[in-house]
């Protein structure tokens, strides 16, 4: 196998609804950024790859008018995945194994605001059984929480610790969307949302763009000091059918870490960015995975510095900004970004994409060290 490694992560800030940009208008300054940041030019890339959604944007074949972005005249070596951009990059990394190509340009958008994204969402149901109940997102996550909550392993308590703390986390990130210091009390103060979720235990409407870059080799040791090693990286799918698994564990996170080398035996990591849209979901990730479950606090919130374990989103995770189709390759671009920056010398990134987390992803990612 080769050695690939990100080399290079740029964002725009969450917002709740981006109204002066088109598709072509989000992707283009990351993608310049995140060239800028790896020393290349449009024309070093030896393959490029997109994350979108059509059923978001609203009209088909959307990725094609995103492609202006990357000045795509002549005629570049493209692909494109209708989900996550965390998938793209897997593309793009199992690419670049064939040896003939060495550089290798991710990036994902989305704008959730362009229309009413519970009935979006109801689309990616099994068309026969379960999209006519005009089930949404955040339903369907209720009734994940509450299995959860019923099975004795977590309290309304815990999914409040780990809202407190991401947005918490979220005051030093300048790209996340909410921010906050309140205090768990507050938040189970407030009302349900759609029961036993409250509006902190959700993730909001976002809008955004992100970009990855790719590297080979020695290709990447020559371009960044401080190359972000993919070590390992797997993803698995759970049953499309709802009620034919256990929505209170994830045994395709468990199976795509194994694989990916981050299994129980796994050296530790210095920081871990899970995707978790839902605050229920990072406990069951966390369980998933072999992270404590318990924050090990007083009030249960854990301060992010890592402690005895590693530090759970940095940088506030789904919780603090979730573009979707983004918000995936968002999670691997932050850690790898912290290991570059010498935060950290190994991490675990995890990606999910449909509903109670259906599919997942998970990336190990090391640096050798040196200076950032």
């Amino acid at each position: 196998m080769r050695d690939v490694a990100i080399i290079a992560f740029a964002q725009l800030p969450a917002v709740r609804r981006d109204t002066e940009r088109e598709e072509v208008e989000l992707v283009q300054p990351v993608v310049t950024a995140a060239l800028a940041q790896a020393g290349l030019d449009r024309r070093d890339v030896g393959f490029t790859i997109s994350g979108s959604c059509d059923y978001l944007l609203g009209r088909p074949f959307s990725f094609v008018a995103a492609l202006d972005a990357v000045a795509p005249w002549p005629p570049i070596a493209e692909s494109h995945v209708e989900m996550d951009g965390a998938w793209a990059l897997y593309e793009a990394w199992a690419r670049l194994q064939c040896g003939d190509v060495d550089t290798a340009l991710i990036y994902a958008y989305g704008k959730s605001s362009l229309g009413e994204l519970p009935d979006v969402l109801v689309q990616q149901l099994d068309p026969y059984y379960l999209a006519p109940l005009g089930a949404d997102a955040i339903s369907l996550a209720a009734l994940q929480a509450r299995a959860l909550l019923d099975s004795g392993r977590a309290d309304e308590r815990r999914l409040a610790a780990v809202a407190a703390r991401s947005r918490r986390a979220a005051a030093a990130n300048p790209c996340a969307q909410r921010r906050s210091r309140r205090e768990v009390d507050e938040l189970l103060a407030e009302p349900y949302l759609v029961a036993p979720l409250r509006k902190h235990d959700c993730p909001p409407i976002s809008d955004g763009a992100c970009a990855v870059v790719l590297a080979a080799g020695d290709v990447a040791r020559r371009l960044v000091p401080r190359p972000a090693w993919i070590r390992g990286i797997d993803h698995r799918i759970e049953p499309h059918q709802l009620g034919h698994r256990d929505l209170t564990r994830s045994p395709s996170t468990a199976e795509a870490a194994a694989r990916a080398g981050a299994g129980p035996d796994a050296a530790p990591f210095d920081l871990v960015e899970l995707h978790a849209p839902f605050s229920h979901q990072e406990l069951i990730l966390r369980d998933a995975l072999g992270l404590p479950t318990d924050d090990g606090t007083a009030d249960g919130i854990d301060d992010g510095d890592g402690g005895d374990g590693p530090a759970i989103n940095p940088s506030g995770g789904a919780l603090a900004a979730n573009p979707m189709m983004v918000a995936g390759l968002t999670r691997l671009g932050e850690a790898a970004a912290r290991l570059m920056a010498g935060d950290g010398r190994r991490a675990l990134a995890h990606a999910t994409s449909g509903p109670c987390l259906q599919q997942n992803l998970v990336c190990v990612l090391e640096t050798d060290g040196g200076a950032p």
